[in-house]
């Protein structure tokens, strides 16, 4: 009976064997290697190219550049009033002076109104006038009032000095508190040639004293003796104790050099534009 009970035993052992042969076999044989060797998988999609990286950021602007350094300012123009009349600094405007210059030797006799009248445009022209200007003197035959035009004038700073013929005769020329009353070149008049040649009384008509028996003009600014009758004159400036009339303060003795320096003259003139 052992016997038939060891027989049976090694029978179950050997049916136990073979159902765990089999069931290794049912595993896919090691995993059937995955449909040979698993399909190696699908190549992976081809990565979308990574996304572009985003566009770098744009750089930052240069710094601006500094401003170039501003230009040299452009030389100051001559010191004209900014206009092709002036010259040297003499105003475009002018229109009425007192010559820079007298009569030297020739006294009284200035070559009657032609030669006067001419030594008043050459001055105006040596500093840029392109005007007509005529001397403030009286003569028999035409007086000063009635050959300088009607006004304004204006002196070589460009400062007004007269509006018209009334104002002249009536105001004067301004000599306080600033004299006005310059030359050609915007200079004062000296002191000591204060005395301006006009053979005029103060309405700028011709004058004649009862006491000299004639005109007291050089007769008609063409005599440099002593002779009497001489020259009125008018002052530039207003001189302390004595007459501030610019066109008739007094007369001289006579028409020489001397006679004209010796009451503080030069034989200077008075020039207005037309």
């Amino acid at each position: 009976m052992q016997r038939y009970l060891a027989i049976g035993t090694l029978l179950a052992l050997a049916a136990y064997a073979g159902g765990c042969s089999d069931d290794s076999d049912d595993g896919g044989g090691a995993g059937t290697a995955g449909s040979g060797a698993g399909s190696g998988g699908s190549a992976g999609s081809a990565g979308s190219g990574g996304s572009a990286g985003s566009a770098g950021s744009a750089g930052s602007a240069g710094s601006a550049g500094s401003a170039g350094a501003a230009g040299a300012a452009g030389a100051a123009g001559s010191g004209g009033s900014g206009n092709d009349d002036g010259d040297a600094g003499v105003s475009s405007a002018l229109s009425f002076f007192v010559t820079s210059t007298g009569s030297g030797d020739a006294g009284g006799n200035v070559g009657g109104l032609e030669g006067a009248d001419a030594k008043c445009q050459d001055l105006a022209e040596a500093v840029g006038s392109t005007r007509t200007w005529r001397a403030y003197l009286s003569t028999t035959e035409e007086n000063a009032v009635d050959r300088i035009g009607e006004g304004p004038w204006f002196n070589a700073d460009g400062v007004l000095v007269a509006t018209d013929l009334e104002s002249l005769h009536t105001d004067g020329l301004p000599r306080e508190p600033v004299n006005l009353v310059l030359d050609e070149n915007g200079d004062a008049v000296p002191a000591n040639q204060h005395d301006i040649l006009t053979g005029s009384n103060d309405d700028g008509e011709l004058l004649v004293t009862s006491d000299a028996g004639g005109p007291d003009n050089c007769d008609d600014w063409t005599r440099n003796t002593a002779d009497a009758p001489g020259a009125r004159v008018g002052h530039s400036d207003i001189p302390q104790g004595f007459s501030a009339s610019w066109n008739s303060a007094h007369t001289t003795a006579g028409c020489s050099p001397i006679q004209l320096q010796n009451v503080g003259g030069a034989g200077r003139l008075y020039c207005f534009a037309e």
